[in-house]
Parts: C-alpha cells; sequence; structure tokens
C-alpha cells in the first residue's frame, strides 16, 4: 500500500472530513546513476561549503535569501508558524464549472481518501454531489512549503485533487512566441479539406491503451549492451516540406491516411510490405510494352516500388505530374516510370 504523502481536514461549510492524499502517478523512466567512465566508481554530489571546500552535514543547513548585503537566515520550525494550522486544512471556498477550468491550469493529480472507514459516508455524500452538477470545489493547501490552489473533483468512485498553475504562472503566448501568425486569410476549401484530415485520422482509441515506447527502447538497448548486441537505430525524423499552400499537402495527407485505414481493415499488406489490393477498383496503371526496357528503366521502377505513398507524391509533385493528388498508389509509379513521362511528354 503507498503511504499518503499529506493528511489534513477537507472542509466545506461545516462539514469537516479527515482525508489523506496520495499521489495518482508514478514515473517509470529509467534512471542511470553517473560512474566514471571506464570504472564502476559512482560520483557523488556532495554539500560544500563553498568558501572552506568541506562538506556539511544536513542538521546545519538553513535556508537563506539573498538581501543584497547580506542572506536572512530563516529555519523551517519559522515557515510552519507563519501558516498556523494551514498545512492541515484544505477548506473549499467555492464550487466552479470543470468546464471554466482550462487545461493550462492543471499541473499535478492526487486520489483523496477518507482518514478511516467511520468518515465513509460523509466521503461518499461529497463524491455524489460533486457527480451531478460536474462541478469542483476550489481551494488553497499548504504543501512542502508552498501554498498550492487545488480543485477537488468526483471521478469515478473516488475524489481526486488537481493541484492548479495560478494565473500569474502562466505564460502569455504572444509574449513567448515571436512567430504568431497574426490573422493570415484560410479558404473555405483549404479549411474543409483540413477538417476532412481530421476526420480521416480520428481514432477510438483511449489515452490508456498508450504506452511509453521509448522506455522500452531504452530497456532493450541495455539488455542488448549486457548481451554484447547492437541495437538497430530508430528511423530518421520526416523532414519539413517547407509547404507554403498547404492545398496539395492536405489532399494528399487525406488519401494517404484514408489508404493507411483502408489497408488495417480491407486487405493489409503482403509479405513485401506492398500494399493488397482491396478489389473495389482496379489499377489504371499502364499495360507492360513488349518492347524492350531502356537501361536502367527496370531498376529506376523497382525504387519506386519501395517507396510510401507520400513520398511518390512529393516526387511526382517535383516532376509536375498533373492530377496527382487523385492517383492511387500504383497510378503515382506509372506515372513517374520512364514510359510514363514520354507519355506525359507526348500528351504536353
Amino acid at each position: 500500500m503507498a503511504r499518503p504523502v499529506w493528511s489534513g481536514s477537507l472542509s466545506f461549510g461545516l462539514v469537516s472530513l479527515p482525508v489523506q492524499m496520495y499521489s495518482a502517478s508514478e514515473s517509470h523512466t529509467v534512471h542511470f546513476h553517473q560512474i566514471e567512465r571506464g570504472t564502476s566508481d559512482r560520483i557523488r554530489n556532495k554539500r560544500v561549503n563553498e568558501r572552506t571546500g568541506e562538506e556539511v552535514p544536513a542538521e546545519d543547513i538553513v535556508k537563506g535569501l539573498d538581501a543584497g548585503d547580506a542572506y536572512v537566515v530563516v529555519e523551517p520550525e519559522e515557515l510552519d508558524d507563519i501558516a498556523p494550522g494551514r498545512s492541515k486544512a484544505l477548506e473549499i471556498s467555492g464550487f466552479v464549472d470543470l468546464d471554466e477550468v482550462a487545461p493550462m491550469f492543471f499541473d499535478k493529480t492526487y486520489y483523496l481518501g477518507p482518514r478511516g472507514k467511520e468518515y465513509a459516508k460523509v466521503y461518499r455524500l461529497l463524491h455524489k454531489a460533486l457527480s451531478r452538477p460536474h462541478k469542483a470545489g476550489i481551494a488553497t493547501l499548504v504543501l512542502r512549503n508552498r501554498e498550492h490552489l487545488v480543485a477537488v473533483k468526483a471521478e469515478a468512485d473516488l475524489l481526486v485533487l488537481h493541484t492548479l498553475h495560478w494565473a500569474d504562472e502562466i505564460r502569455d503566448p504572444h509574449h513567448e512566441m515571436a512567430n504568431l501568425p497574426e490573422n493570415p486569410k484560410v479558404t473555405d476549401r483549404e479549411l474543409k479539406t483540413a477538417v476532412q484530415l481530421i476526420e480521416t485520422l480520428s481514432t477510438d482509441r483511449a489515452p490508456g491503451e498508450y504506452h511509453d515506447t521509448y522506455q522500452e527502447h531504452v530497456r532493450r538497448l541495455v539488455v542488448a549492451k549486457q548481451k554484447g548486441e547492437t541495437v538497430e537505430k530508430a528511423a530518421k525524423p520526416p523532414e519539413s516540406t517547407n509547404v507554403v499552400d498547404p492545398m496539395d499537402v492536405l489532399r494528399s495527407s487525406v488519401e494517404t491516411a484514408r489508404g493507411k485505414k483502408k489497408s488495417g481493415s480491407a486487405g493489409g499488406k503482403n509479405a513485401s510490405g506492398t500494399q493488397r489490393s482491396s478489389g473495389t477498383k482496379k489499377s489504371e496503371a499502364p499495360k507492360k510494352s513488349a518492347q524492350a526496357k531502356r537501361p536502367g528503366e527496370g531498376k529506376k521502377s523497382a525504387r519506386l516500388d519501395r517507396l510510401t505513398k507520400a513520398e511518390l507524391y512529393e516526387r511526382a509533385a517535383e516532376a509536375g505530374v498533373r492530377g496527382r493528388s487523385s492517383m492511387s498508389r500504383e497510378e503515382s509509379i506509372a506515372a513517374l516510370s520512364p514510359s510514363g513521362g514520354r507519355s506525359r511528354a507526348k500528351a504536353s
């Protein structure tokens, strides 16, 4: 069982409920020790007096605020004295609609539980009362020598507490970022295509179904190094397309997303990794010519077969292929092949 990080009383009106607070999340980050290269010697951090160079025991360390010409020394007990009782009180000052609290205000989440079974009825009453109107109780809490703004709300079958950022802790994005667009014109056609892409990429996958793949790769790397094996490097991130007019790229993105959904439901991929035909539309690629291929023609087509649809689209854009946004993958390969290039030349 986890140990509570705080114990006190949650009060609203004249009702007081003794509660305990528990961390709702934990980190699964792989933690490394610092060691000296070529040895197994750990590197330790010490609290050292910068003037004498000698290590100082923890009990001799106090807090000091730089006041310019000297430090103002504050003892831990003095900090507790200026907030008598507040470090043990969680008093709800009002209730707000949860929809009125912007997500950027939320910081960390804790579970709240009753301190004993005798408080179960009051706890359940508050939980049910908060569940119906979708409200959150706003309160302040002194925790680890710092006052926190918090929101208490009902979730599932328990009460949860979210620490919130104070309003003056939220940065103004217009002051922090230099390249925020002022008000560029977006056409209805561009907006419709962008919304279409969002709808195509929409998923029913809940956040609980995702997991930290990077930490898995870190653990695999450690195991592989123990065995003297090598680990395959991750693929490089896609390069920026530096798009000024987004329409062609948006259309291509919609088609690529649709193709991925079809591959997952209809045919999937064959053994070579290329997309199988779903049978709903026959390829309109030109039939193979009986004439002998030019030197290197077959090799180029084979290279095209290994490209994704998005990569084929980029090549088609560079080659100025008309109608590329509505082409299937096979049609793009045919249009980019040497015979396809000769056909375009004749047509032009």
